[in-house]
């Protein structure tokens, strides 16, 4: 098993030894083949083709293996490790719980859980009134939709319409794949919400979005009535936005967002964002839709929120997060007291730390290093998105062809260099370390970066 073309076969490499890489092995290590083989013959296939990387142990924005390798990490496992892998502050509280010892309460209450919802309304914006907790992004998401709708059953809506985009992705259960924008993705469940509608994206690298991005928002929701005879104002009852685009890190034009609040509110609808990736200082702010100067009714929260554990956070005024009746809307691992001692620990150390303000500094120089590379590249790479501690690197030739090959053979080489980059399977390459990671380590990562797009480059891969 080799997804996405991965060589599993291990191949001598160049030996790297630098304060924050090391390669000491072939690559894929031998010893670890085997691992991964047993992995594939037991679980479902849909968890692979990730980097043929075996971890042992990771420590602020490194990753170790058994056998004596080490990578800087721009993944944090996919926008998780916000505070840092294995932050202090968060294994410390996590063992002051299971020294109680204590790991499950279902929903009966607990001192971790009392203290983490109340660290986390007192240190989000006024709005956030009430929280609700869970295990997953897709279980946030879910819930967002039921606010949504409940909300316009106590407005007496006659439908219950969600404006989603396409191109978007919220999660892989049912209605998070309904809101996805993606039509392969939702193929399984043979059948579309009717109350579900799509808009187009407004992708940067569209004129009329350039031109006047307002106008085009005007423009795509007014087809969208038209198209669907529908009255907002009594056939809608919210949006759901990524706060940007997860594929490659895409944020909208502010203006367009503006306007989506404003046809909102002037509608009676409310606004959600998803902000799985985006949120807990990845973007150089507590919250990605700072950036956009909205204040939105309904936030969902996963991946960052503790830097490891399973926990999803739905955020909103106390008329939303109580329009679901009592035990109406609960998890089984909602609230459990590890991950909320993992969660209170990950936001101090995020505020109190200086890390938000680390991404916030370190991003400008990150996203000016990433221009420049472009520019080096400018046949293969067409764009750079993002902000903060997140970027996306869009690699298409000079007619606008995917160069997805190419994407595939630079995250292979960097990983065999001691560098891990977010494989998306796409046209892109999404860097994303880890916000406490130092400036010396963060401007060697992007140097093994380009150094390997010259060489991927110059083998001919397209």
């Amino acid at each position: 098993m080799a997804g996405y073309g991965f060589s599993h076969t291990p191949k001598k490499v160049p030996l790297v030894e630098t304060p924050f890489r090391r390669i000491k092995t072939a690559i894929p290590v031998p010893e670890s083949i085997p691992l991964l083989e047993k992995m594939y013959a037991y679980e479902s296939h849909s968890m692979h083709g990730q980097l043929p990387v075996v971890w042992d142990h990771a420590k602020g924005f490194q990753v170790y293996d058994s056998w004596g390798n080490c990578w800087i990490d721009f993944t944090s496992t996919i926008f998780v490790a916000n505070a840092g892998h294995s932050n202090p502050r968060i294994i410390k509280a996590i063992k002051k719980v299971l020294d109680k010892p204590l790991v499950h309460t279902y929903s009966f209450a607990n001192v971790e859980r009392v203290e983490y919802l109340e660290t986390l309304i007192k240190n989000t914006p006024s709005q956030f009134e009430k929280a609700f907790l869970l295990s997953g992004g897709t279980e946030a998401t879910e819930c967002a939709l039921k606010l949504m709708r409940l909300y316009g059953q106590e407005k007496n809506k006659r439908r219950g319409g969600v404006i989603c985009f396409d191109g978007s992705f919220h999660g892989r259960t049912m209605g998070a794949q309904m809101m996805s924008g993606s039509i392969k993705n939702k193929e399984w469940i043979g059948f579309l919400d009717p109350n579900i509608f799509h808009l187009q994206f407004p992708y940067p690298w569209i004129s009329e979005v350039v031109a006047d991005p307002v106008a085009f928002f005007k423009k795509i929701i007014k087809k969208l009535l038209d198209e669907q005879k529908l009255d907002p104002r009594q056939d809608l009852c919210g949006f759901m936005l990524e706060t940007y685009q997860g594929w490659a890190g895409v944020l909208y034009p502010p203006p367009f967002v503006k306007a989506v609040v404003e046809f909102a509110r002037e509608h009676d609808l409310l606004v959600t964002f998803d902000e799985m990736q985006s949120g807990f200082g990845r973007t150089g702010k507590l919250f990605g839709y700072m950036h956009y100067n909205v204040e939105p009714d309904i936030l969902c929260c996963g991946k960052g929120a503790s830097s490891g554990l399973p926990l999803a956070i739905v955020l909103g005024s106390k008329k939303v997060m109580d329009l679901p009746d009592i035990g109406s809307m609960s998890s089984t691992h909602s609230a459990n007291p590890l991950v909320c001692a993992a969660g209170k620990a990950n936001l101090e150390a995020l505020i109190e730390d200086g890390i938000i303000e680390n991404s916030a500094k370190l991003g400008e120089v990150f996203h000016q290093e990433l221009l420049r590379i472009k520019n080096k590249f400018s046949d293969h790479i067409n764009s750079i998105q993002g902000k903060g501690l997140l970027a996306g690197v869009i690699f298409n030739d000079p007619q606008g062809e995917p160069l997805i090959g190419l994407c595939d053979r630079i995250a292979e080489c960097c990983m065999q260099r001691g560098l891990l980059v977010v494989h998306t399977g796409r046209e892109s390459i999404k860097l994303a370390p880890p916000l406490c990671i130092h400036e010396a380590a963060l401007f060697e990562g992007l140097s093994v970066f380009e150094q390997t797009i010259a060489d991927c480059v110059s083998e001919g891969f397209e």
